[in-house]
């Protein structure tokens, strides 16, 4: 069994807990020693991240080999067509190589929170919502995948990642829990108890 804690990170939160330039970290949210994000979620970003202290495990959430499949809720501008959804379906050829086939459908406007700031309202120009799930992670991926087929993204809520999800969590909410899950070590390494990496853990108060 392994711990993980389960955080909805709120818009412009950075997704670390070292200080930079007066931004808020995770240590506005979370007073845990030892747990360390397994992965990242940009800045202007919203929703689930996942924090464990169990090195395996962290990697195992983290790396694009294990393929876990997260899914996100994007509103962007515009009403968005059939050919766009096939489109991020099959792949959409970014600077950096084609991303991988991914699930994708247009779904109603989902109950979510008030974003505080909200996004820009432009009466003139419809927003539409996309489920989006992917099984890598390049930068600012789905962002780009959906500018590229002719929607640009104004809000972006990771919904799940593999089972776990927001769900019942606030903004800033987190829940801890213990879990079970077969992890494999990186290809090439040895199968060995791994400490987690410990990406801007120390802070100041």
């Amino acid at each position: 069994m392994s711990d993980i804690i389960l955080l909805n990170k709120p818009f412009q939160v950075l997704s670390q807990f070292s200080e930079s330039e007066g931004k808020t970290t995770l240590a506005a949210f979370i007073d845990i020693p030892e747990f360390y994000p397994a992965g990242r979620l940009d800045f202007d970003s919203e929703g689930l991240m996942i924090l464990t202290n169990d090195g395996a495990l962290q990697h195992h959430l983290a790396h694009p080999q294990f393929k876990m499949e997260k899914t996100y809720w994007a509103q962007v501008e515009g009403d968005v067509t059939a050919s766009a959804i096939e489109q991020l379906a099959k792949g959409v050829m970014l600077k950096d190589g084609l991303t991988r086939p991914a699930k994708a459908r247009v779904m109603p406007s989902p109950t979510v929170w008030d974003r505080r700031p909200p996004i820009r309202d432009r009466k003139d120009i419809p927003t539409s919502w996309i489920e989006l799930k992917i099984t890598e992670g390049k930068n600012r991926q789905v962002r780009r995948m959906t500018a590229a087929v002719g929607y640009p993204t104004l809000r972006l809520i990771r919904y799940a990642i593999g089972d776990w999800s927001i769900d019942q969590l606030a903004p800033g909410e987190h829940k801890k829990m213990s879990v079970n899950v077969k992890t494999a070590p990186p290809k090439n390494q040895p199968n060995r108890t791994q400490k987690p990496t410990k990406p801007n853990r120390s802070r100041s108060r």
